[in-house]
């Protein structure tokens, strides 16, 4: 698919991105290159960032990576560091490194619990607390006016709740928190915007396979959702584009919403054409009584 922003859109950008090695994170590390930036990609499987860089340079993307665990506070020390020394600078911070399995919750124990919530809660915190001294307005490499950009990958289960999703409810609820709180005293103190990022269901993400394997009945699934269709790894890049870029330059402290509007969806009880018969039945029985003398407010 054709990009809406200008190929030049990041030119002189450096971002890092946890989770860029696979998945979203990959797209988004992609289309951030494409559009400009330099970029480094996180992650704990060195085959995994090995294939990734290639492929990112194969196109003649400026791109390096660095193995790491977001879990462990001195990874993720040096890992930011390693990509300030390579760049000379950090402009993005992107949080993808997640963890996720379908349980019912008397079946996740808690250090099931406790490991997602580590990866993806206190994961995300953890960049953005090694990365602060970089980000910030006068970091090495930044204007003494400019902050930087943080955006953290966050879902939509936790807005209602989710079956099976005990564990990642609460971990991206913390997620949604920390980029509220941060954008407001961080956005405040040192001009750094923090942002959020909810996809839906994304084709070809692990993600999809782990929540909705092949085994699932596809139509059902996408007939729950109001566009009939899952998304693309390229929406969310296209979202992370649409913060990082100038447009979005005004954004601070939102999560933006990317599933097809599935997350405003419930299963259709009442066929469409019932609920016009049933909408006429109302209508003249409303009419019947108030010609009666009855007030429509006490019916």
């Amino acid at each position: 698919m054709e990009s809406p922003f200008r190929a030049d859109v990041l030119r002189g950008k450096a971002a890092l991105i946890t989770g860029g090695g696979s998945g979203i994170g990959f797209e988004i590390a992609t289309q951030l290159a494409r559009h400009g930036a330099q970029v480094a990609i996180m992650g704990r499987r060195r085959e995994v960032l090995d294939k990734a860089v290639a492929a990112l340079r194969s196109e003649g993307l400026n791109a390096v990576d660095f193995d790491g665990d977001v879990r462990k506070q001195e990874d993720a020390a040096r890992v930011v560091a390693a990509t300030v020394d390579h760049f000379g600078k950090l402009d993005i911070l992107i949080n993808g490194a997640a963890g996720n399995f379908l349980a019912s919750p008397e079946d996740v124990k808690p250090k099931g619990f406790r490991t997602v919530l580590d990866i993806d809660t206190m994961g995300t915190y953890t960049m953005c607390y090694e990365a602060l001294k970089y980000l910030k307005k006068g970091g090495p490499g930044r204007s003494p006016s400019s902050g930087g950009l943080i955006i953290n990958i966050s879902a939509t289960l936790q807005y209602t709740a989710a079956w099976y999703q005990i564990h990642v409810c609460a971990a991206k609820a913390g997620v949604d928190s920390i980029t509220r709180s941060l954008a407001l005293e961080w956005g405040t103190d040192y001009d750094i915007r923090v942002n959020g990022i909810a996809p839906g269901p994304i084709r070809g993400t692990q993600g999809m396979r782990t929540l909705a394997p092949e085994e699932m009945d596809k139509g059902k699934r996408e007939m729950m959702m109001p566009l009939f269709k899952l998304g693309e790894k390229w929406d969310i890049a296209m979202a992370a584009l649409y913060l990082a870029s100038d447009a979005g330059k005004y954004v601070n402290g939102a999560t933006i919403i990317v599933d097809g509007g599935l997350w405003l969806s419930h299963p259709r009880y009442i066929p469409k054409e019932v609920v016009k018969v049933l909408s006429n039945k109302v209508s003249e029985k409303e009419v019947r009584n108030s010609g009666a003398g009855v007030p429509s407010s006490k019916l």
